[in-house]
């Protein structure tokens, strides 16, 4: 069977795409404007094509020309979230909302069999609905048929991660498909509601069955280097997570301050800024801050700020090893 032809917009390194390319799609363009981004998802996806560009000035068009007409089977994004994002101050006019409406002008000149749109859980409710209502109405007009948008925690799919995210999946309304929403394979007793739950699902993996095979850094590992495994994989997760190699990557300790260090030492597992001396409490003070990650439970999101949430056990923020195996992505 041929394989359908993917182009990511948004992409940054390539997320999405890479999921998409496990499931066993093609993928044929990374589309951002942040070039290191770009870099990332180059290395990571070889035969792919990029291209830096600001998107509200992309053209359908320009994207067939950069792939030589090839036929776009699928379009996956996440457009910027910042705009309606819950853990922001929410403008209806910030000008990132309109960013998800040139991904729905995309579509339309793009025409591909179908879509999947990522994007944060305010979306639903920004401007009281109206923006959740504009872009299905907007799908609908340019012919796509919308599942109404749900939001998937991340660590119901074996993602050691309490990441919240809504789909927006389409089809095009010529195409005799219906889409749905996959099964929950795990489960934690926080999120879920264990009598609605199949009885099949695997509880959900935690942060020391993602990364303790990693743990074996010392302070003074600063430099970025390739390391040997000084530990045996722990969890069938780390052994997925490595892929098969004996080395691992991007693992060094960032340059923390004895005050930032002993700062994070008085924070205890899943604790956060308020469990700090008073003295300490106004150098950040909301919930997600100062937050210690609790080895027995899932992740709370790792965002892009990568100095918010402290390891488990060390005084220190996480490797950016420890950050890409806790959002599932493996060695290589």
């Amino acid at each position: 069977m041929k394989k359908l032809n993917v182009v990511d917009l948004f992409s940054g390194c390539g997320g999405i795409s890479k999921g998409f390319e496990e499931a066993g799609f093609n993928i044929l363009l990374g589309v951002d404007n942040w070039e290191d981004a770009l870099k990332t998802f180059e290395y990571n996806h070889k035969s792919s094509k990029i291209l830096n560009t600001d998107i509200s000035k992309l053209s359908g068009k320009d994207i067939l020309k950069r792939l030589n007409n090839n036929e776009v089977d699928v379009v996956v994004g996440g457009p910027p979230c910042q705009g309606f994002s819950l853990a922001g101050n929410r403008k209806r006019d910030d000008e990132r909302n309109l960013l998800v409406f040139h991904f729905a002008r995309l579509i339309n000149e793009l025409q591909p069999k179908a879509f999947v749109m990522e994007n944060v859980l305010g979306i639903l409710s920004m401007a009281e609905g109206k923006i959740k209502k504009d872009l299905m109405n907007e799908f609908s007009r340019i012919g796509y048929n919308v599942l109404e948008p749900k939001g998937l925690f991340a660590h119901h799919y074996g993602v050691p991660q309490i990441r919240r995210r809504v789909f927006f999946i389409g089809i095009r309304k010529d195409i005799n498909k219906s889409p749905s929403y996959p099964i929950p394979t795990h489960y934690d007793k926080e999120t879920n509601q264990l009598d609605l739950i199949p009885k099949r699902v695997k509880p959900s993996v935690n942060v020391w069955q993602a990364i303790s095979d990693l743990d074996f850094l010392k302070d003074e590992d600063k430099e970025e280097t390739i390391r040997d495994y000084e530990i045996p994989p722990e969890s069938e997760y780390q052994k997925e997570m490595r892929n098969k190699s004996q080395k691992v990557y991007n693992h060094s300790v960032s340059n923390h301050t004895e005050q930032t260090k002993k700062v994070i030492s008085f924070v205890p597992e899943g604790g956060n800024w308020e469990n700090l001396p008073k003295k300490y409490q106004n150098i950040r003070s909301y919930s997600n801050t100062w937050k210690r990650l609790h080895p027995r439970k899932p992740s709370v999101t790792i965002d892009c700020g990568h100095r918010h949430h402290f390891h488990y056990k060390a005084n220190r923020v996480q490797t950016v090893r420890e950050s890409a195996r806790i959002q599932s992505f493996n060695n290589n």
